[in-house]
């Protein structure tokens, strides 16, 4: 059994052998602790487990990725699963055949490195988020300092009232199921998955039970599960004009959501206001919410937001005509304020 041995700052620490590279260099893992007892107890329950840990960190990356998407494959949802299916085929062809327990901080910096002159840092991030969240789990011995991008602030179009009032115009004589969708998503928050699970019998009088969501599975199959988070389980009420319009049995809208994607941007070649996605929708409701005074804590509740850090960095756009209103408005008092100093 190692012994630890004291160090200057008091604290103990015990070395362990774990194994020798191909250059012949013997490595250790360390284990410090405030007592003699603990360093060492430390460093024996690493020896016990290290025939364990030797077979797991023997797997490529590669392998240790396909065995936590398998593992996770009826937790996550299935467009995540599709998704890190994707991201495991197309991004890490310098990494994937490496055994994890080779992979190095220079390894993975270098590769981050590369990836970055191709790739957005929002798309590096995601990427090196898989390689981390599978190191932790295959080889928690392997601790990475990895310098990413930084993060680029998002630039994105919130509609105006005009922008809303154009799509409702068009699709009121073009499509009645594009025209429910609009509703739905910039007056009730709705996101495309949202629109197309919802069904007759989630409405009540006024207001919608918002509980499913259609999602598209690895098999490229449009299934209906649960929602995307617990805070997305949420009752919407909605105005009576929209309820109104609202079919009495069967789906709401019969379409999936890469179909209101299309539809929703053939809409633009017919249309001359600024062109922006279905998701920026929510991005309107948000804002006019934020922008009449409703509390943060409402507009988590009504769109399905967790917490307030998306309504900070996205979804506080300001929407021009609101923009000016409040402007006019400050300047008037600074002008009004000003007449007032000079006749006293």
């Amino acid at each position: 059994m190692a012994k630890a041995r004291k160090l200057p700052s008091g604290q103990w620490r015990t070395l362990v052998y774990d194994y020798t590279d191909e250059d012949g260099k013997r490595h250790y893992e360390s284990f410090t602790a405030d007592t003699k007892k603990a360093s060492e107890y430390l460093a024996a329950e690493f020896a016990q487990n290290k025939d364990k840990r030797q077979k797991t960190t023997s797997i490529s990356l590669g392998e240790a990725m396909d065995n936590y998407i398998f593992s996770k494959s009826n937790i996550l949802s299935p467009s995540t699963i599709k998704e890190y299916k994707r991201m495991r085929e197309k991004y890490y062809s310098e990494l994937i055949s490496i055994p994890i327990k080779k992979l190095s901080q220079n390894t993975v910096q270098l590769w981050v490195n590369n990836f970055t002159l191709k790739y957005s840092p929002k798309t590096v991030r995601n990427a090196y988020g898989l390689i981390e969240t599978v190191l932790k789990i295959y080889n928690p011995g392997l601790s990475l300092y990895i310098s990413l991008p930084q993060k680029i602030k998002p630039s994105l179009y919130v509609p105006s009232d005009l922008d809303i009032k154009a799509l409702l115009d068009y699709f009121s004589t073009k499509d009645k199921s594009m025209e429910l969708a609009v509703y739905l998503a910039a007056f009730g928050t709705l996101r495309r998955s949202e629109i197309c699970a919802l069904d007759a019998s989630d409405v009540y009088e006024d207001t919608l039970h918002i509980c499913k969501a259609m999602v598209i599975t690895p098999n490229l199959e449009w299934i209906i599960k649960t929602t995307k988070t617990e805070s997305s389980d949420r009752y919407v009420k909605m105005p009576d004009f929209v309820i109104e319009k609202l079919p009495k049995h069967g789906r709401i809208i019969n379409l999936n959501p890469s179909q209101i994607t299309m539809r929703f941007n053939r809409a633009f070649q017919n249309l001359t206001i600024h062109p922006f996605r279905f998701h920026d929708l929510r991005h309107y409701a948000a804002s006019i919410m934020h922008a009449i005074g409703v509390p943060d804590q409402y507009i988590m509740l009504r769109g399905g937001w967790s917490s307030d850090r998306t309504l900070k960095n996205i979804y506080r756009g300001t929407i021009e005509d609101y923009q000016k209103q409040f402007t006019d408005r400050m300047l008037n008092h600074f002008d009004s304020m000003q007449h007032e100093m000079q006749h006293k």
